[in-house]
């Protein structure tokens, strides 16, 4: 019998724990353990924040959707590993104590780092979770003139709700009457070629933006906020009415101090997802250390990947599947022109970009399609 440990309820951690239920017999033990119970659909809260949806469609009970799958479920933090020992220590939850394992799967994503931008909390609203993306909504339906500011920090790499967010703001003012009263405005800490990854992409994202007579300023790194005011690295200030900014964020520290990270605490694996130096552990989603944005999608197939291993490690065979690194994503709310981009990211090639109606119709099919076969 194979005690499997998996740290994370992310789109990782449970796409994971759901494979390897699949490919693994009744004999061996899947344990997943999360500091939620709650799994939120990170991508649907954009449109929470604008009232297209309510909070029960982006969520649902993570306890009740594992055990329907026979694996184990633990609420509760995780407070030190010993990848020696081979086992985790638990706190804070439903159980504490040592928790042995014969095979790891690290998901536990990454951890904000607010602490590098003054007054983040007090002066900016976000989209990172249930609770604030209803008090963002809430500020914009009370935002009738004056300056919204969208934006993300540096090591922030969540570039799609910053322009859907920006993008649904200017439908709804539009729709209200009041679009000329309120000047839109996007921040970035780069360019649009080094956010998006690719030219295609940042043309046509700034051809919608410009449509829609939104301000894009680049190279702007806010490093401060005060009321009504954002201070840039430069010395430069954002001034603002309401403010929608995504933090930046690092690598969980659960893993920081076991030699298996780059600089910002990311852990490094190989295309098989095993965590370079370390035996029997794998890792998934936005812990790990890939270039680019940090997206669902990705996490998804990495846990694929990763699960697909694991149970061949187990069975005593090579690895059986390899990731590979490609940026896909849809950004809604630009009415007839929502944008599809796909990009192979180990390559140079162009990527491939689409706009139109389907592509909105298609994201909400598989936010759907998501909730409906996990929950």
């Amino acid at each position: 019998m194979a005690r499997v440990l998996i740290l994370g309820g992310g789109f990782g951690g449970v796409v994971a724990a759901e494979r390897l239920a699949e490919q693994l017999g009744d004999e061996h033990q899947i344990t997943l353990v999360s500091r939620s119970r709650q799994f939120v659909f990170y991508p649907a809260l954009v449109r929470l924040a604008f009232g297209k949806v309510e909070p029960a469609d982006v969520s649902f009970d993570l306890r009740q959707t594992m055990l329907n799958r026979r694996i184990n479920f633990i609420e509760a933090e995780v407070a030190h590993i010993d990848p020696f020992e081979r086992n985790v220590i638990i706190a804070h939850g439903q159980v504490e104590g040592k928790l042995p394992y014969d095979y790891l799967v690290f998901a536990l994503g990454r951890r904000l780092a607010t602490e590098r931008i003054m007054g983040f909390y007090e002066h900016a609203y976000h989209l990172l979770n249930v609770d604030k993306a209803i008090s963002f909504g809430k500020a914009v339906k009370q935002l009738h003139e004056g300056k919204a500011v969208f934006g993300q920090c540096s090591g922030a790499r969540l570039p799609v709700p910053v322009y859907e967010s920006a993008f649904a703001l200017a439908r709804k003012l539009h729709e209200k009457g009041e679009r000329e009263r309120v000047r839109i405005t996007v921040v970035s800490p780069t360019t649009l070629d080094l956010e998006l990854r690719d030219v295609n992409a940042a043309a046509a994202i700034k051809k919608a933006l410009d449509a829609h007579q939104i301000e894009f300023l680049p190279n702007l790194q806010i490093e401060s906020l005060m009321q009504n005011s954002a201070i840039t690295r430069t010395g430069e200030s954002i001034d603002f009415n309401l403010l929608m900014l995504v933090p930046p964020f690092r690598g969980s520290s659960a893993a920081s101090y076991l030699g298996i990270t780059n600089e910002e605490g990311y852990i490094n694996v190989d295309s098989t997802m095993r965590v370079a130096g370390a035996e029997r552990i794998y890792a998934v989603g936005d812990c790990t250390n890939f270039d680019g944005p940090k997206m669902g999608h990705m996490a998804v197939r990495q846990a694929e990947v990763a699960a697909a291993n694991l149970a061949a490690e187990i069975d005593g065979h090579a690895p059986v599947a390899r990731y590979q690194h490609e940026l896909r994503f849809i950004i809604d709310e630009i009415r007839a022109h929502s944008l599809y981009v796909h990009k192979d990211l180990s390559t140079d090639e162009p990527a491939t970009v689409r706009q139109g109606r389907f592509w909105s119709w298609a994201k909400q099919v598989h936010e759907q399609y998501w909730k409906v076969s996990h929950s």
